[in-house]
C-alpha cells in the first residue's frame, strides 16, 4: 500500500563504540518535502517493537536516520520497519528482518586495539609490540582480526 516511489531507499546501520548504532536511509524517489518517515525496530523476538527516539533529519526536517544507544548485538534477528505519510496519505513501507551479526545492512566500525605496548632492546634495534584486540559488539575470536603495523623512523 502507499504511493509508488515513496518508500525509503539504501537503508544501512553502522555500529560504533560497541553499543551505539546509527541507521540511515535516503528518502523515496517520489517523496515530497512534506513526507515524513518513522522507524520502528525490534532488536530480538523477545523484545517489543519500539519507535526511534533520536531521529537524524535532513534540511526539510524529514527523518533520514536514527541514533540508538546501548545496543546489544548477539546472534539474533532484528526487525526494522520504516513507514510514514505525506499530506495525510500513507507512503510505501520498508521492512527488513536481518541477522545482526552477518547481514550486509549492519556494519561495525571497530575501536583501535587496546593497551598497545612497545618494548625496544637498545643496541639490537629490535622492538617487541603487543596489544589487546579492539572491543567489538559481537566478535570474540582473536583469529578474526588482522593487523597492520606502520613503523616510522623519526
Amino acid at each position: 500500500a502507499g504511493m509508488n516511489g515513496t518508500a525509503i531507499e539504501n537503508f544501512v546501520c553502522v555500529i560504533f563504540d560497541v553499543s551505539f548504532m546509527n541507521c540511515t536511509w535516503h528518502v523515496g524517489r517520489t517523496a515530497t518535502e512534506d513526507t515524513q518517515y518513522f522507524l520502528y525496530w525490534r532488536p530480538s523476538m523477545k523484545e517489543d517493537i519500539t519507535e526511534c527516539q533520536n531521529y537524524i533529519k535532513d534540511n526539510c526536517g524529514r527523518h533520514t536516520g536514527c541514533r540508538f544507544q546501548n545496543v546489544t548485538i548477539e546472534n539474533k534477528n532484528a526487525y526494522f520497519l520504516v513507514n510514514g505519510s505525506r499530506s495525510g496519505q500513507n507512503i510505501q513501507s520498508y521492512e527488513e528482518k536481518i541477522l545482526l551479526i552477518s547481514d550486509y545492512i549492519i556494519v561495525e566500525k571497530l575501536t583501535p586495539p587496546l593497551n598497545v605496548t612497545v618494548n625496544c632492546a637498545g643496541a639490537s634495534h629490535r622492538c617487541r609490540i603487543w596489544w589487546q584486540q579492539p572491543r567489538t559488539s559481537h566478535v570474540k575470536k582473536s583469529s578474526c582480526f588482522k593487523y597492520e603495523i606502520v613503523i616510522e623512523n623519526k
